[in-house]
């Protein structure tokens, strides 16, 4: 069995609604259909197995038309309700997974708000699955860092930099001393860098600067397209001596994701632009673990988190939940293959370590800085320079200020994007 908790809201009782639930999504519909004995319907049935009521609201959340048309109004009651679906009816169907626990379950009209807040699955169905092909033990052997963050940037082309020039920017950062570089989420194909020449173009200087310093420089090529289409992108990356494929994962789907990790060797770097949809409103969607589970059954990487003290909406307790998932195994405690690199990413620069350092202080993650790189008063390897710094100063025990006065990068970053962020 597999295991979904969900934060229900409804006006009934809510172990009522637990069952209609757990009914919908796997056995039920409203009536009794032909062929449905009592012996399958308990072979089949999800089962709730823990109720646990929580204060009600004043108010629904959401509206229901169901509830509006039989006049049935508040309080409106709130529950954490655990169901285990049998893995029979899913076998390793993850598009199947998904739609089990996240499928018509949010259309209820008994609710007024559904959320799915955990996930958890036993080690044998885990195994089924996909797995990290790298994570972090594979991406740290591709960059060659063992130890620390890797600190990368993101480039942005539909800035309308061709593929040449792109290429150009990308040989400047790999000689500023970045480990880690990514396309933005909205460029993929366009017509001015199309991704076969941008592909050939950043390669040819990654593989000059690898030949010249011994060092390579990972690129996340941002392949999201038609299912064919990634995976020939793909293998013209591996085929350049590329280690990285970015994909919108929201974009592209559970089994092109999938295709891409059996058909591709590379490290797979998981975007989740999107999924702010599933997750912003405290009653619906769904949460990052569930969230991050599914796609790690993919076998992706790499996800991103967003970033601490960051420029978006998300709290960062969240986000500090978010990467503690990425870098917990999925099943076995005692399988650290089975974990993927949080990339910490948006309005992050050297002034964001310290907080970073205490997230994860192994240092197994990716810390992306776009403007607080190649914004950098001192230009692209000074914004670098600063960034590890910050974190050797950090794991010091020293304060940023205290590591500026000998330390000329982080003293530059410190004053330019601090007058920046505090006006």
């Amino acid at each position: 069995m597999l295991r979904a908790t969900y934060l229900i809201e409804t006006p009934l009782d809510p172990a009522a609604v637990a069952e209609v639930l757990a009914g919908e999504q796997s056995s039920g519909t409203f009536v009794r259909v032909a062929g449905e004995s009592d012996a399958l319907r308990e072979r089949s049935r999800a089962r709730v197995e823990r109720i646990e009521e929580l204060a009600p609201l004043a108010a629904p959340s959401l509206s229901s038309q169901w509830l509006e048309q039989q006049g049935i109004g508040g309080p409106w009651r709130r529950a954490r309700v655990t169901v285990a679906f049998p893995t029979a009816n899913i076998a390793d169907n993850l598009p199947t997974l998904a739609a089990t626990v996240a499928g018509n379950l949010y259309d209820l009209g008994e609710s007024t708000g559904v959320r799915l807040e955990k996930l958890s699955l036993p080690a044998d169905y885990r195994a089924r699955f996909e797995r990290p092909r790298h994570g972090v033990a594979g991406t740290r052997s591709a960059s060659g860092v063992a130890e620390g963050p890797l600190v990368g940037t993101i480039i942005k082309p539909n800035v309308g930099l061709s593929a040449e020039q792109t290429g150009e920017l990308v040989g400047q950062l790999c000689e500023a001393g970045i480990d880690f570089i990514k396309d933005d989420e909205v460029c993929a194909n366009p017509a001015h860098a199309p991704i076969a020449d941008r592909i050939r173009a950043v390669m040819r200087h990654v593989r000059r600067w690898r030949d010249k310093s011994g060092k390579h420089v990972v690129v996340a090529f941002n392949i999201t397209d038609e299912h064919e289409a990634m995976l020939r992108h793909a293998e013209l990356i591996q085929s350049e001596g590329g280690h990285c494929a970015m994909a919108s994962l929201n974009w592209c789907g559970f089994s092109s994701v999938q295709a891409l990790r059996r058909r591709s060797g590379l490290i797979i770097h998981g975007h989740r632009n999107g999924f702010g949809m599933f997750s912003r409103h405290p009653a619906l969607g769904m949460g990052f673990q569930p969230y991050q589970l599914m796609w790690r059954l993919a076998g992706v990487d790499h996800m991103h988190v967003h970033g601490l003290q960051g420029k978006f909406s998300q709290a960062d307790a969240e986000v500090i939940e978010g990467a503690h998932d990425c870098l917990t195994p999925l099943a076995d405690p005692a399988d650290l293959a089975d974990r993927v690199m949080p990339a910490f990413s948006s309005g992050q620069w050297a002034g964001t370590v310290p907080a970073t350092v205490g997230v994860v202080p192994s240092g197994d993650l990716l810390f992306m800085a776009g403007g607080g790189i190649l914004a950098h008063p001192g230009g692209p390897a000074a914004g670098v320079q600063s960034i590890r710094q910050a974190w050797a100063a950090v794991r010091a025990g020293e304060t940023l200020e205290a590591a500026a006065r000998h330390a000329g990068e982080l003293r530059d970053a410190l004053h330019f994007f601090g007058r920046k962020k505090h006006g």
